[in-house]
């Protein structure tokens, strides 16, 4: 009977961890399946352009695992027992359950609302693509009003009000202020500006917002979202005609509810090879997984971070299946890309500690590495099985799951 190996979510870390097993493994031992909740791969890294109106490629998960073997089931991930080694799905066809012998979780991340109420009912997010393009399309209808924002006076159409002055909160605001000039933008700080980035690198993105029109608040923190306001702590009401919530993201509560062993908000603990603690037949990788990296702290959230854990689960993987040594992939996090529009941006270096230091380049030449990440993330998941070795490996006589066979030797590579 053949080793069943199952990766849950196709994003950047599942579909380039499941394009890799197959190139490694041999078909004649394994089976891969990739269960994904939509047909194409999105390019999450990219939403915040989609939604400013930008065209972003969606390439279908079916062509991307043509040619390898894997089979790929369209549903959404219900339940996980990892007791029985099964994963319960729904789909059209009413779902049914999954039978492993190694699960991958991919499951990923969402917008997290923080309880704030009028969130969920009022505010749109860039964590998805039905909500990013959502959001284009009440931009869309903004852009032929007259008069009715109050943020600033950029032109004659609507209000844009984006809370949280994050990575994705800086890049949402910058992009929709420089693609809808006829918006007024604002962008809520619960600090300072760009509190997590260097000096230099602050007075550059306070440049960059004052190019584009953008009216920053900050120490400003929010207490609830209404249908055409943002309401302040501090009493201030802000008129938006369509609020962005970029204040944080959450995985989904499968992992907790499963048994596994997780973190307070949720994300699988894992040894260093990225299987859980719990469970030796689970894996965890990219923002679902709580994993410390080489400084012993945990990774952040970042497509960096998906492909160091990614490439991290697929050593372990094929080597304790194939009775092989367990190369250690790097686990570093070496710096922030960061866009502002399309001719600007900022590449922030960061210390053993994730401090910003004080090196930092801003304008075009940053925004063109920042774009080259995020062509090279989607080449990158859309070929998973380029430039590897050819020879696929058989499986082990019995492949033992408790080994700890594991070499010390970098081979990491980042996706962005």
């Amino acid at each position: 009977m053949k080793h069943r190996i199952v990766v849950l979510g196709a994003g950047y870390a599942g579909a380039y961890v499941a394009g890799n097993l197959a190139r490694r493994l041999s078909s004649a031992d394994t089976e891969i399946t990739v269960v994904n909740a939509v047909p194409d791969f999105v390019q999450r890294l990219r939403l915040n352009q989609l939604a400013a109106g930008r065209d972003i490629e969606a390439p279908q998960l079916a062509d991307v695992f043509a040619g390898t073997g894997i089979r790929l089931r369209v549903a959404l991930v219900t339940a996980v027992d990892p007791e029985r080694r099964v994963v319960a799905v729904a789909d059209a066809d009413g779902g049914g359950d999954l039978g492993y012998d190694t699960l991958v979780y991919a499951l990923g991340s969402h917008g997290d609302d923080h309880a704030v109420p009028g969130v969920a009912e009022h505010a749109f997010d860039v964590a998805a693509r039905p909500s990013a393009l959502r959001l284009r399309e009440r931009l869309d209808g903004l852009d032929g009003l007259g008069g009715l924002g109050g943020l600033g006076g950029r032109g004659g159409g609507g209000s844009v009000v984006v809370v949280g002055d994050g990575l994705t909160g800086i890049e949402t605001a910058t992009e929709i202020a420089e693609a809808r000039h006829s918006l007024s933008v604002a962008l809520i700080a619960r600090g300072e500006l760009g509190s997590r980035l260097s000096a230099g690198a602050r007075s550059h993105l306070r440049q960059a917002c004052d190019r584009l029109g953008i009216t920053v608040l900050e120490h400003t923190s929010v207490e609830a979202v209404e249908a055409t306001r943002v309401l302040c702590a501090d009493g201030t009401a802000l008129a938006s005609d369509a609020t962005v919530w970029t204040a944080g993201f959450a995985v989904s509560p499968i992992a907790a509810a499963s048994g596994l062993e997780v973190t307070e908000n949720g994300r699988i603990v894992v040894d260093r090879t990225m299987r859980s603690v719990s469970h030796p037949n689970v894996y965890a990788i990219g923002d679902s997984v709580h994993a410390l990296g080489d400084n012993g702290r945990p990774l952040p959230m970042s497509c960096g971070s998906a492909g160091y854990t990614g490439r991290q689960a697929i050593e372990a993987i094929v080597g304790r299946l194939t009775g092989r040594k367990i190369a250690n992939v790097k686990l570093v996090y070496l710096y922030n890309a960061i866009s502002l529009g399309r001719r600007d941006g900022l590449w922030q270096s960061v210390d053993d500690e994730g401090q910003a230091k004080p090196k930092y380049m801003g304008g075009r030449k940053a925004a063109r590495i920042k774009a080259a990440i995020e062509k090279g993330a989607l080449w990158g998941t859309s070929h998973p099985t380029f430039g590897l070795p050819k020879r696929k490996r058989r499986l082990a006589a019995a492949p033992d799951a408790s080994a700890e066979k594991v070499v010390a030797q970098p081979t990491g590579t980042r996706l962005g």
